[in-house]
């Protein structure tokens, strides 16, 4: 009776309690690792695709919208990728770099803006990226050498979008320009002859600035004004020197035409140069110049007055601006084209040797539809 009044019907259920707690343990554990085990099973298989299928990736050559690209100079192939990547070209980074990386062509990437489609596979997209027929080029505005600064407006307007009026406020302007204190404020010799391109926002003005600022690096690479000092004259001078060989000469005499100039101003003896006449008339006329024109009254009437024109008569370019500043060593004083198709000229020390010269020209005048 003891025994199984104490260890009776209470003393039972408190076992039965124990045992059913432990099998609901058990199974919860159970259904956990189960759980855990499909989570790790699914994740694995899609870590296991993924590695083997590669990062996300559209396929085909895209569609529209067509998106502008800028490739700024130093970015490497992750920079380029996000960029395509925000953009909605490509539809993952590393898919870009995947295609990058196992392309050699890749590193012929150029800075520069490029035109591509919208979601494209990157290796298409990357096939736009290395051909260098891609690149979107701006349009340019060329000026060659000689131009005077009325005649460089003119083609301004001529190769671009600019107005007439837009591009004469830029000129009149000067002092927004940045030309170089010997220029006294006036542009003219000081607008760089080169190709520049027109960047998409840029102004008349801005095109202005950036031919002056040309002019202000190549003068400098040539150490425009410490040689100028060296020489015994003003930078300005110089580059009027540079402008006067500019319209006198052709590219194989240079450096002797600078020559007959300082040679003039040493003696001294008028320059008696007949374009800085027609650069007084703005025009641009013969070899030599009418006993009209020689009687104009004007300072750059180089017939009537000593020394040089107040300013350059154009814009000269590199090589006449080295002639200037690195002038044949020559006694000439004088010199005459004599066939105006080959540019043969001819230079003389004494003037009876130039009237010889000047009577080939009028020889050659007589049988050449050139004169």
């Amino acid at each position: 009776m003891s025994d199984l009044g104490i260890g009776g019907l209470p003393g039972g259920h408190r076992t039965r309690h124990k045992r059913g707690r432990g099998c609901l343990a058990v199974v919860v554990a159970m259904a956990v690792i189960v759980v855990v085990g499909a989570f790790a099973y699914v994740t694995g298989v899609d870590l296991i695709r993924g590695a083997l299928s590669g990062p996300e990736d559209y396929s085909g050559d895209g569609t529209e919208p067509v998106v502008t690209i800028e490739v700024d100079k130093g970015d490497i192939g992750a920079d380029i990728a996000e960029k395509l990547s925000a953009a909605g070209v490509v539809k993952s980074a590393d898919a870009f770099t995947d295609a990058a990386n196992q392309d050699d062509r890749a590193g012929s990437i150029q800075p520069g803006r490029y035109r591509l489609l919208s979601k494209m596979s990157a290796e298409s997209a990357l096939d736009v990226l290395v051909d260098p027929d891609s690149l979107i080029t701006d349009p340019t505005v060329t000026i060659p050498e000689g131009l005077r600064a009325k005649e460089i407006l003119a083609r301004i307007v001529q190769q671009s979008d600019f107005t007439k009026a837009q591009v004469a406020a830029a000129y009149a302007d000067t002092a927004s320009l940045g030309l170089p204190d010997y220029a006294g404020g006036d542009p003219e010799g000081y607008l760089f002859p080169s190709t520049y391109e027109l960047a998409p926002k840029m102004t008349a003005a801005d095109l202005l600035k950036v031919m002056v600022a040309r002019f202000k690096t190549q003068t400098e690479s040539l150490g425009l004004e410490d040689r100028a000092d060296k020489l015994g004259y003003d930078p300005h001078d110089v580059v009027t020197v540079a402008s006067l060989v500019q319209a006198e000469a052709g590219p194989a005499d240079l450096r002797k035409v600078a020559s007959v100039v300082y040679n003039r101003l040493a003696k001294p003896q008028r320059l008696e140069f007949d374009s800085t006449l027609h650069y007084a008339v703005d025009s641009r006329g013969e070899v030599l110049a009418g006993k009209e024109l020689r009687e104009i009254e004007s300072p750059y009437n180089t017939y009537e007055r000593m020394g040089l024109p107040p300013t350059p008569i154009d814009s000269p370019g590199e090589e006449a601006l080295v002639a200037a500043l690195e002038p044949a060593k020559t006694r000439f004083r004088y010199f005459v084209t004599v066939n105006l198709k080959t540019g043969e000229t001819r230079f003389a020390r004494t003037y009876a040797e130039h009237q010889r010269n000047v009577e080939v020209y009028r020889e050659y005048c007589k049988t050449s539809d050139a004169c």
